[in-house]
């Protein structure tokens, strides 16, 4: 057991050691930490940006049309007599499509014969008072104003005559317009009232497609217009017989594209189509895009800023990432053809692109971090 002299000897080597660990304590408390750890790189994968020559086959499914074709109706009103006309049949220039009831014209044109009967009348018995008029005039046996009041006459005779030629005229016209004659040789495309119905001058009675050419009708978005040529040679083939084709060029593109597709409808104008290519049919038209160099990425390399398109761009020395702006020219599901922005030998974040931000370390998947 210890004596007193031991504790008091034991008690001031406890008292010495915690006093030289307590400055030692204090400033390793006190002194800065230098070593932080270093953010970890983020894992993505990339590709290096090359040109290459291209042109991209584009295929469209649309209808075969008439290049010429038009609604025929009546120019006056009435009760539909006769529309014989059936869907698909064949008609020649002059040949008549519908009649109207004749009834009302019919009325008008005697009416208008009767009106010019009477005005040649009086036509003739003003010309036989001017006649005996001139020559009283000439034997002193009349005044001069007895001989002006029958030229008047006379005059207004010949204008009553000539605006009753007139009225005749325009109901022979109006008769002629009971009957809907085809104005060239085409083929019934649609139909419209039946007869016994009330029709409105301008009515579409049927629809005529000219016997002048066909068309291949297709709506195509405006970026692959843009990237055709100016005048692209286009083969179109039967959906369900391929082997039947002809070749064509854009005749007409529309200038509004249609409010619900945003498509622009396209009219190629064939080339001796064959007989195979009925009106209606559907089609296949196919056409090359222009070929020449151009760079494409991943889709998935995609993302944007400032409302923008943009890509990650990888520093080979450094191992990091900046981003930046874009043109796109077109793009698919798979691909994206930049227009600007982009140079050969460039490398291309193409996946991990969301989780990045400037200046960030990268490695490539797979690799040892």
């Amino acid at each position: 057991m210890p004596t007193r002299c031991g504790k008091a000897k034991l008690y001031r080597l406890l008292t010495t050691a915690l006093v030289a660990t307590v400055p030692a304590l204090s400033l390793a408390a006190c002194q800065p930490q230098t070593d932080a750890a270093a953010p970890a790189a983020r894992p993505v994968r990339t590709t290096t940006v090359e040109k290459r020559e291209a042109g991209q086959a584009l295929t469209f499914t649309g209808r075969i049309e008439a290049e010429d074709e038009v609604n025929v109706a009546f120019r006056i009103s009435g009760r539909l007599l006769e529309n014989n006309g059936k869907l698909g049949d064949r008609v020649q220039a002059g040949q008549v499509m519908a009649r109207l009831e004749p009834q009302n014209e019919l009325n008008t044109l005697r009416q208008a014969q009767a009106g010019l009967a009477a005005a040649q009348g009086q036509l003739t018995q003003a010309r036989n008072h001017f006649d005996r008029q001139e020559t009283l005039l000439a034997q002193g046996w009349t005044t001069r104003a007895n001989f002006d009041v029958a030229t008047q006459a006379q005059q207004t005779a010949q204008s009553q005559v000539d605006a009753a030629e007139a009225q005749l005229r325009t109901a022979h016209d109006l008769v002629s317009f009971t009957e809907l004659k085809a104005d060239a040789p085409g083929t019934i495309t649609a139909t419209g009232p039946s007869a016994g119905e009330v029709v409105q001058a301008g009515q579409m009675i049927a629809r005529l497609a000219r016997k002048d050419g066909r068309d291949a009708v297709f709506d195509i978005p405006a970026q692959l217009l843009r990237s055709t040529s100016s005048d692209p040679q286009i083969t179109v083939s039967l959906t369900d017989d391929p082997s039947v084709t002809a070749q064509g060029r854009i005749r007409e593109v529309a200038a509004q594209a249609n409010p619900v597709t945003r498509t622009f409808e396209v009219k190629v104008g064939l080339t001796d189509p064959p007989a195979a290519m009925r009106l209606g049919a559907t089609v296949v038209g196919r056409l090359q895009t222009d070929a020449g160099p151009i760079i494409d990425i991943p889709s998935t390399a995609l993302t944007k800023i400032n409302q923008r398109p943009a890509v990650w761009i990888v520093d080979p020395s450094t191992k990091a990432v900046s981003i930046r702006n874009v043109d796109v020219l077109r793009f698919d599901q798979a691909r994206v053809v930049i227009s600007q922005g982009l140079d050969t030998g460039e490398i291309v974040v193409t996946a991990g692109v969301q989780a990045l931000h400037p200046g960030q370390k990268i490695r490539l998947l797979g690799s040892e971090p």
